[in-house]
C-alpha cells in the first residue's frame, strides 16, 4: 500500500517519534522499522522502563544499527504519562518542531503517520489519530472492549465539555509550540489518563486541533498494560477536572 506523501518540512531535525516501552521485545523492532520506512526523515526515541523481557537490549541494538534511533533507559515502570513527558522534554531540548506519540505494540499503523504529519504541517497544533469518526476503524476488538472505550470517551467528553471525538487515543502529533504552551510541569496523570488530560488542556488553550481517522489494530504480541488502577486514575481525574470546570477552579492554561 502506498503511503500518503510526507510533508517536505519533515527532516531529521523536525520530527521525534516517542515510543514508550515495557515488555515489547517481540514488536519493537518491527514498529521502529515501519516508522522509519513511512517517514524516513523522522527520528525515534525509545523510552524503556527497565523491561524484564530484554526490550531495552533490543532498543540498544536498534540504536546501534541506525543513527535515527536513540534510547532512554529508566530505572523502573514509572508510567506512560511520565514517559511521554520525558520524551516531550527531550524533543524540546533538542529543538524538534513536532513530537509524535505512538504505541510500540503495533496497535498504531506507522503507514498512517504521514497523514497525521500532513495535518500538523497544515497548521494543526495537535493532531489526534481518531478511531471514533468516519473512516476510523478498530480491528480485532471484542464488543465489550468497544463498549468500554466508547463509554469512557463519552463520559470524558461530557465531564470535560469537550468536542474531541477520541480523547483517549494515543496516536498523536504535537507541535513544539503546543507542548511549550501546555506546560509539562502541570500534568499530573501517570497512566493512560495522560491522554485525556493533555487533549483536554490543549483544547482549552484554543489552538487548532485536527482529528484524522485511523485504523487501530489490537496487539498480537505481549500483554496489555491496562489495569484497574490505571482505569481508576483516569475516572477520578476526569471527575475532578470536570468538577473544577463547573466550579471555575481549573488551573489557568494560558501563558
Amino acid at each position: 500500500m502506498q503511503h500518503p506523501v510526507v510533508p517536505e518540512s519533515v527532516t531529521h531535525t523536525s520530527v521525534l517519534v516517542v515510543l514508550p516501552t515495557f515488555n515489547e521485545r517481540d514488536s519493537l523492532a518491527g514498529v521502529v522499522a515501519a516508522v522509519l520506512d513511512a517517514v524516513p526523515g523522522a527520528n525515534v526515541l525509545i523510552i524503556d522502563d527497565n523491561s524484564p523481557d530484554g526490550t531495552g537490549d533490543v532498543a540498544d541494538g536498534l540504536a546501534s544499527a541506525d543513527t535515527r534511533v536513540s534510547v532512554m533507559h529508566r530505572a523502573g515502570k514509572l508510567g506512560l504519562g511520565t514517559a511521554y513527558i520525558a520524551g516531550f522534554q527531550r524533543g524540546l531540548d533538542l529543538g524538534y518542531e513536532f513530537v509524535v506519540e505512538m504505541d510500540s505494540d503495533g496497535s498504531h499503523l506507522p503507514g498512517e503517520l504521514p497523514a497525521l504529519l500532513n495535518a500538523a504541517a497544515s497548521g494543526a497544533e495537535l493532531v489526534i489519530g481518531t478511531r471514533w469518526m468516519p473512516g476510523g476503524t478498530i480491528v480485532n476488538w471484542p464488543r465489550h472492549r468497544r463498549m468500554l472505550s466508547r463509554g469512557g470517551t463519552a463520559f470524558a467528553r461530557f465531564a470535560l465539555r469537550s468536542r474531541l471525538r477520541d480523547l483517549t487515543s494515543g496516536y498523536r502529533v504535537l507541535s513544539r509550540g503546543c507542548v511549550e504552551r501546555l506546560g509539562l510541569e502541570r500534568i499530573d496523570s501517570e497512566g493512560y489518563a495522560f491522554q485525556v488530560e493533555t487533549a483536554w488542556r490543549i483544547e482549552r488553550l484554543g489552538v487548532p486541533v485536527a482529528e484524522v481517522p485511523i485504523t487501530f489494530v489490537e496487539r498480537t504480541t505481549g500483554r496489555s498494560k491496562m489495569s484497574a488502577r490505571i482505569m481508576w486514575e483516569a475516572f477520578t481525574n476526569v471527575l475532578r477536572w470536570g468538577v473544577g470546570i463547573r466550579g471555575a477552579r481549573e488551573p489557568a492554561l494560558q501563558n
